[in-house]
Formats: C-alpha cells, sequence, structure tokens
C-alpha cells in the first residue's frame, strides 16, 4: 500500500471508532416486576424480552466491531508494509474492499472460504434419504 492508502485507512478507522463509540451501548431496560403482574404486563412482557433481545444483540455487534478496529489500527501502527495483505493468502486486498471495511483481515475469496467452512449445515429433507 502506498503512504497515501495507508493513511486513508488509517483516517477511516478513526471515523469507524468515533462513531461505534459515540453510538454507546443500547440501553437494557432491566425487568421490573412487582409482586402481582397484571395482564397488561403478562401481555407486554414478550415485547419487552424482544427488546432486551434485540439490545444485547446490537451491544454484541459493537463490542465485536470495536475489537477488530482496535486490532486494525494496531496492526497498523506495528506493521504497516504487511496491512492489507490477505492473512491467509498474503495477496493484497483489493483498496476499495479496504476503504469500506478497514479492518478486514481477508481477502474475498479467503474470506468466503472461510464463512463456507463454518456456515451451518444445510437441514437434510426428507427425500434426501430416498433411494
Amino acid at each position: 500500500m502506498t503512504p497515501a492508502e495507508i493513511e486513508r485507512v488509517r483516517r477511516r478507522l478513526t471515523e469507524l471508532r468515533a462513531e461505534v463509540e459515540g453510538a454507546g451501548a443500547v440501553a437494557v431496560r432491566a425487568e421490573d416486576i412487582g409482586p402481582v403482574p397484571s395482564a397488561a404486563d403478562e401481555d407486554e412482557a414478550p415485547f419487552r424480552e424482544m427488546d432486551q433481545s434485540i439490545a444485547s444483540s446490537r451491544n454484541r455487534v459493537r463490542a465485536d466491531q470495536l475489537l477488530r478496529i482496535v486490532d486494525a489500527e494496531r496492526r497498523l501502527e506495528e506493521d504497516p508494509d504487511s496491512f492489507g495483505l490477505c492473512a491467509k493468502c498474503e495477496e493484497e486486498i483489493p483498496p476499495r474492499r479496504l476503504e469500506l471495511l478497514p479492518f478486514v483481515r481477508y481477502c474475498v475469496s479467503c474470506q468466503s472460504a472461510a464463512e463456507s467452512k463454518s456456515a451451518k449445515p444445510v437441514r437434510k429433507k426428507v427425500m434426501d434419504y430416498h433411494e
């Protein structure tokens, strides 16, 4: 990568980090159940649970993204010459991919291969077992 490309990636990582940190954590409401729940509380409970689940999921995604950004900043600082090379095949990651996702570690081919290996198996149908 050229020094200009490295600087663009560095700025983009800084922007993304500020964006993720600025968004803050999504508040997860604690259950406020009294000794005797009313009918309205029982009807509302599934929606509260869904809100909590969504908030928790968003917090996990943001925390994961922040970890990847921090890792990319560290890699860029420690070894700028190898930044932008795929961690698996060591080919150059296209600059456009790094502009969009400056924290990626793999080229598209290696990322696709890794995702297909970790994908959950497809559920079999009854007819798949028919001879």
